[in-house]
């Protein structure tokens, strides 16, 4: 339907611009910020580089498809093999590195003494290097005959086939791939809160070399409204994809394409979200986004300065060149004449 095409295709177009945008903000909060380059931050940069390559990438890809109204590629093209094994690529090794993040943060959080530790930046190196190993493997299976790439005219892109004949393979993708991240991150965002919850009854003092304060009650709070959303936000994004993938494989129908068409926009729009759910809604992000905003500014007010102090300095000079020009000096002859025409005058 052209009407549903339509409606894909500004989706998209709003779901590519704040991802490129967002992660862009990220990227540059990151380098910009030497306190957030920790020992795991190659977590947060590897989901933050997918996001955006899907931003730049895939999405466009669908949008193109939507508007000019595509029907099919051919089985064996490469444009669709390779945006299809994009896709998968990009999606996997984002969702997994999402995972370890949150799984860095649980640690940090319910194991504060042991985090240094458990989490080292050696064995953030070797996860991410084990990520990106599975999601490469992953996507390059259906390359090799287990599994299979197809364009899917419901939902506008080249993806695995969620076919009977692929079930092994779709099993494997949206189990491993999929579900189980999910439902970690859903359980160790659940987990925390429950703690913050606790905390907020008993109470928190925290102290310091100086002194100890009281933790109010509303800071837990915040926290948990955050980490709720993020679980929200995690299952209203990725369930219907689910469903339907699921209901593909096992009935070997094609889904209504309305439906097809906005849960592969919700999946994509993930890539927008992340950078703000899972980054700047934590307060350290925060704070360096907005000392990132004044270095900025001050880059662009320092050469205005410049030249300002500069056509000061330059007036000035001449204004005190003006004020303080030199008496005219006489020759030596001229004075003893005038001196002499004085003595005679007096005589």
């Amino acid at each position: 339907m052209q009407w549903a095409a339509a409606v894909y295709a500004a989706l998209m177009i709003g779901s590519s611009i704040f991802s490129v945008l967002g992660n862009l903000v990220l990227l540059l909060v990151v380098s910009l910020n030497r306190s957030l380059q920790t020992d795991t931050w190659v977590l947060t940069l590897s989901f933050c580089l997918c996001d955006l390559a899907l931003g730049i990438s895939t999405i466009p890809f669908g949008i193109h498809n939507s508007v000019f109204q595509v029907k099919s590629y051919p089985s064996k093209s490469a444009t669709c093999k390779g945006s299809a094994f994009l896709f998968l690529l990009l999606q996997v090794a984002s969702i997994h590195s999402l995972t370890w993040a949150t799984v860095d943060k649980f640690i940090e959080i319910c194991f504060a003494l042991s985090y240094p530790v458990i989490f080292t930046a050696y064995r953030a190196k070797i996860i991410l290097a084990g990520v990106w190993v599975y999601s490469i493997l992953n996507a390059a299976l259906p390359l090799f005959g287990f599994g299979s790439y197809v364009y899917s005219e419901t939902k506008f892109l080249c993806v695995p086939s969620f076919k009977p004949s692929s079930i092994a393979f779709n099993m494997l993708f949206m189990v491993v791939g999929i579900i189980i991240p999910i439902v970690l991150m859903c359980s160790m965002y659940a987990y925390i809160v429950y703690i913050a919850r606790n905390q907020v009854r008993r109470g928190t003092f925290v102290c310091n070399e100086d002194h100890c304060f009281y933790v109010p009650a509303s800071n837990y709070f915040k926290s948990s409204i955050v980490m709720v959303t993020t679980i929200v936000c995690l299952l209203v994004c990725w369930l219907p994809y689910i469903v339907i993938c699921f209901y593909e494989t096992l009935t070997g129908k094609d889904s209504p394409q309305p439906a097809s068409a906005v849960a592969t926009w919700l999946v994509l729009f993930t890539s927008a979200l992340n950078p703000w759910i899972n980054s700047m809604t934590q307060t350290r992000y925060r704070a360096a986004l907005r000392k990132s905003l004044n270095k900025i500014r001050q880059m662009f007010e320092y050469p205005r300065k410049d030249s300002l102090s500069q056509c000061t300095t330059i007036q000035l000079r001449r204004e005190s060149n003006s004020f303080s020009l030199p008496a005219p000096t006489v020759p030596p002859a001229l004075q003893t004449n005038n001196e002499a025409q004085q003595d005679l005058t007096l005589v």
